[in-house]
């Protein structure tokens, strides 16, 4: 019991901590929870941290809230999954309150406006190292078949201008197929 306190505990502080200091987004906020929960607390592999991240990303919702979710869970069940998700929500709820409450008077300011800006700008690189850690986990994993589903995903997305909601249910599709044809080929 001590033991799963402490996971909780974990939990809820890991993820109150990048939820409070990561702006910019549920990518950016990828990036941390794999270096918290894979490099740093070693309770989830890289495999399955991608794993985890592709079930949040196909589901409905913000993906940070859905990443705390699914590894709130892999690790503590539902209570985790409670515990990641109230502390997840809580630092964007306070702070989009304090915001709102203060919103007209922020709204002109010339050195607010210019700090956003430059977020902006340091949010796009976090979102472009994750993209790349995660086509780099792709690559090694030497399965061509996942390489190429990776390529055309993005080639949809980017090139073709197809709405991300068919790319990913396409993918999940695919991700069936694959593992039913792989089940079969085990049986034989």
């Amino acid at each position: 019991m001590n033991t799963k306190r402490n996971v909780l505990w974990k939990i809820f502080l890991s993820t109150l901590y990048l939820s409070a200091f990561t702006f910019g987004g549920g990518y950016v906020i990828v990036t941390l929870m794999k270096k918290k929960f894979v490099d740093q607390y070693r309770w989830i592999d890289e495999d399955e941290m991608l794993d985890l991240i592709a079930i949040a990303q196909s589901s409905p919702g913000a993906i940070a809230v859905n990443g705390a979710i699914v590894v709130g869970y892999k690790l503590a069940g539902m209570t985790g999954a409670v515990t990641a998700i109230i502390a997840t929500i809580l630092p964007p709820f306070v702070i989009i309150s304090l915001i709102s409450v203060f919103y007209t008077a922020f709204r002109d300011n010339f050195i607010v406006s210019q700090l956003l800006e430059g977020m902006q700008a340091g949010v796009g690189a976090v979102i472009a190292a994750v993209v790349f850690e995660m086509a780099v986990g792709v690559v090694h994993g030497k399965n061509p078949l996942s390489i190429i589903i990776m390529i055309l995903a993005f080639a949809a997305t980017c090139f073709w201008g197809i709405n991300v909601v068919y790319v990913v249910i396409a993918c999940a599709l695919l991700g069936i197929l694959r593992a039913g044809m792989e089940k079969r080929r085990k049986k034989h």
